[in-house]
């Protein structure tokens, strides 16, 4: 690709999300809202601004990304971040020259912007590494090996199999594996924390459970789990991977013990970071050189990870922080800083201790620290992503053999993100897939990497179809998967 570096300087021109604001509108999308849209979340967020700042999605053409489940896209700004330290700086840290001295600095600034985005204590509390089934490997082996009075692991068939099966191999130390089953019904399948309450005892050592489930998109009342792990001593460890990018996410407000996540799924790239409490993970006896520090991050860090990618997760970081001083100059949706779910106590500003305070953010005149700032993005991303759940809801139900396996109820939608998981009567899931694909719509078929729950659902072997949607997709684009998925059912399926 001989222009590829004139692609990449021409991304250092990209403009900040208020430039954009300023810039020409598109106002393609705006002049076909009805008057009873003015002003609604899907018309207030300034989703075409956003859509600016991913250079991936004007390239696309037609193409729908409603797979951003597997992996979103990213902004021209992490590209650059991820370029600029390839180019410039890519060398091991640890060194006296300034280019290694550049990588520490990176690394710590890094640190700090994943900090903000849990709203973690200390940023030394944030690790690095490949991706998070790494995370969930190293600390559940180093669990296995604290097992004496409290052997029992309590794991769900709602979370991805990295969650599961992880836990699933400590068997082999002595773990005794409790399973907390989700419950099945009109809305899929639910975890209910109150469902979790007879499993927990003395002998409890940990609770892994995911924030939201990664097939059907619905949520979990982690804040709940957390307390009542800790009511009988034992342990929370949350698999954020799927809920990262559609909510905020609040360490201190959850009360949990790990969190580990993925950042090619927060618009950065392939990485994945774990954020632990510092007592917890500073008392595992995690695998390290003896070299290495015996305390957190340093005892996480096995080896060399992608040290571009990490720029690139800080890059996501503050482009979020970008949307969140927009949304305090611009207010348009609901940016009361606060979320209206009321099962996910992390989401919520007024729940958990005191937040951190710093002064003025001279650009916007407003008191807010980096998590506060981006808090509010997140919120707003909340907001605008129930209105896009709502369209899809309403768009496939006018499809004549399509079963939705997961919250539909109007009301509920906060107990949910916008992740379709949906079978379609005489359709094979992968015909169903493939033909949406011919039609210029990613989606994905299959288990999702969650193959007890399809089996409680019913639907293996063949599994379901998911889209998974964020906050750069749009009404119109859902529009389009429509008309699409319309032709696919309506197309005999010979498979």
């Amino acid at each position: 690709m001989p222009d590829q570096p004139s692609r990449l300087r021409a991304t250092a021109k990209t403009p900040s999300l208020g430039e954009a604001r300023r810039g020409a509108e598109d106002a393609k999308a705006r002049t076909r809202q009805s008057p009873s849209e003015q002003g609604s979340p899907a018309t207030s967020f300034p989703v075409d601004d956003v859509r600016r700042r991913f250079p991936a999605l004007e390239r696309a053409g037609r193409f729908l990304f409603f797979d951003n489940a597997a992996g979103a896209q990213i902004p021209a700004t992490v590209l650059e971040a991820v370029t600029d330290h390839l180019l410039a700086r890519n060398v091991q840290r640890g060194g006296p020259y300034r280019h290694s001295r550049e990588v520490d600095a990176i690394i710590g600034r890094a640190r700090e912007s994943v900090a903000a985005f849990v709203n973690a204590r200390s940023a030394d509390e944030i690790a690095f590494g490949l991706n998070a089934t790494s995370f969930i490997r190293a600390i559940s082996l180093a669990v296995g090996q604290t097992l004496e009075s409290r052997p029992e692991i309590i794991v769900s068939d709602l979370d991805h199999e990295a969650n599961v099966a992880t836990w699933l191999a400590l068997e082999r130390v002595g773990a005794r594996i409790v399973w907390w089953r989700a419950r099945v019904g009109d809305d899929g399948a639910r975890l209910h924390a109150a469902d979790l309450e007879p499993l927990l005892t003395e002998r409890t050592r940990l609770v892994a459970c995911t924030m939201a489930s990664n097939a059907t998109g619905s949520l979990v009342d982690v804040a709940d789990v957390a307390r009542r792990a800790h009511e009988v001593g034992a342990e929370a460890f949350l698999d954020a991977v799927h809920y990262a990018p559609h909510g905020s996410i609040d360490v201190r407000a959850l009360d949990c013990d790990y969190l580990v996540c993925s950042g090619y799924k927060v618009f950065a790239p392939h990485m994945g970071f774990a954020w632990c409490r510092r007592e917890a993970i500073n008392h595992l006896p995690i695998f390290r050189e003896d070299f290495i520090p015996d305390v957190t991050p340093d005892k996480l860090e096995a080896g060399t990870y992608a040290y571009e990618s990490v720029a690139g997760m800080a890059a996501a970081v503050a482009y979020l922080e970008d949307l969140g001083r927009d949304f305090l100059a611009h207010p348009g949706a609901d940016t009361r800083g606060r979320s209206s779910d009321p099962n996910y106590a992390g989401a919520d500003a007024n729940v958990g201790p005191a937040r951190d305070h710093v002064g003025p953010d001279p650009r916007v005149g407003a008191a807010a620290s980096r998590a506060e700032t981006v808090r509010l993005a997140m919120h707003t991303i909340a907001e605008y992503e129930r209105a896009l759940s709502k369209r899809l809801l309403d768009e496939v139900a006018s499809i004549p053999g399509v079963t939705v396996h997961g919250v539909t109820d109007r009301d509920h939608l906060h107990e949910r993100v916008p992740t379709l998981c949906f079978s379609v009567a005489g359709h094979r899931a992968s015909t169903v897939a493939a033909g949406l694909a011919s039609r210029d719509v990613g989606v994905r078929s299959g288990h999702m990497y969650s193959p007890r729950l399809m089996a409680r659902l019913g639907l293996l072997p063949a599994g379901a179809v998911r889209a998974s949607l964020v906050h750069y997709n749009t009404a119109a684009e859902i529009a389009q998967f429509g008309a699409a998925l319309r032709e696919v059912v309506d197309t005999p399926d010979e498979s």
